[in-house]
């Protein structure tokens, strides 16, 4: 028997891992990015085969980490979590620096960057796990704290995209008995739900203008749970 809720127990932190060069860019939200080595310094990085960020990598042979901080806005999540960079220039109105090796860095919202190159892939089925050899490394805040999975499910109510590699099926969760007091509302773009029992306020009575705080969708994207 697998508790899927004992897999949140594992600690991560939320990332932006990029790559191409200025005239073709994309990135992504990931929380599976991890040191592995310490002489040379070599970091892992883990993309779902479907994203347009591993076709970069792959031709390219080098990526980019923005470490991001817990006040990441949810548009930032929205744009490079829940959209493709098949369909829409993620980068555009983006602080975009080129690195060392030329691979975009995102600067929004981050404490600091890595910029690695390709050594090995392991194909691990869905997803490519990229080993990269770090490169430059640069610290952009040392005010604000980074942000973790953990942060971002218990604080920010987010919830892994599916592509992501520690995306869980809802319907695989333990359900908690009890009586419900109150409703529940699914953010039908990135999975988010609102609580009324812990948010203290009722759906119908946030503002008009209220917007998903992990993806920034309106309010007319819920849908009762």
């Amino acid at each position: 028997m697998i508790d899927f809720e004992a897999l949140f127990k594992v600690t991560y932190g939320l990332y932006i891992v990029s790559s191409g060069n200025r005239n073709n860019g994309n990135g992504f939200i990931s929380n599976t990015v991890f040191q592995v080595t310490a002489e040379p310094p070599q970091f892992a990085a883990c993309c779902n085969k479907k994203n347009y960020t591993s076709g970069l990598i792959e031709k390219h042979g080098y990526f980019s980490v923005s470490v991001l901080h817990q006040k990441a806005t949810p548009e930032l999540f929205g744009r490079f979590g829940y959209k493709s960079g098949k369909d829409l220039n993620k980068f555009e109105g983006i602080n975009i620096k080129y690195g060392e090796t030329g691979v975009p860095i995102v600067m929004n919202d981050s404490v600091a960057f890595l910029e690695c190159k390709v050594v090995q892939k392991f194909d691990l089925g869905t997803h490519n796990l990229y080993i990269g050899e770090l490169i430059n490394a640069q610290t952009i805040n040392e005010t604000d704290e980074p942000m973790t999975y953990s942060y971002y499910r218990q604080v920010r109510k987010g919830y892994a995209a599916p592509n992501a590699p520690t995306y869980i099926d809802k319907s695989k969760l333990i359900k908690k008995t009890g009586p419900v007091k109150l409703k529940e509302y699914k953010c039908t773009v990135c999975g988010y739900i609102y609580d009324e029992s812990k948010e203290e306020k009722r759906f119908s009575d946030l503002p008009d203008n209220w917007t998903c705080p992990v993806c920034g969708s309106e309010k007319e994207y819920f849908t009762e749970v």
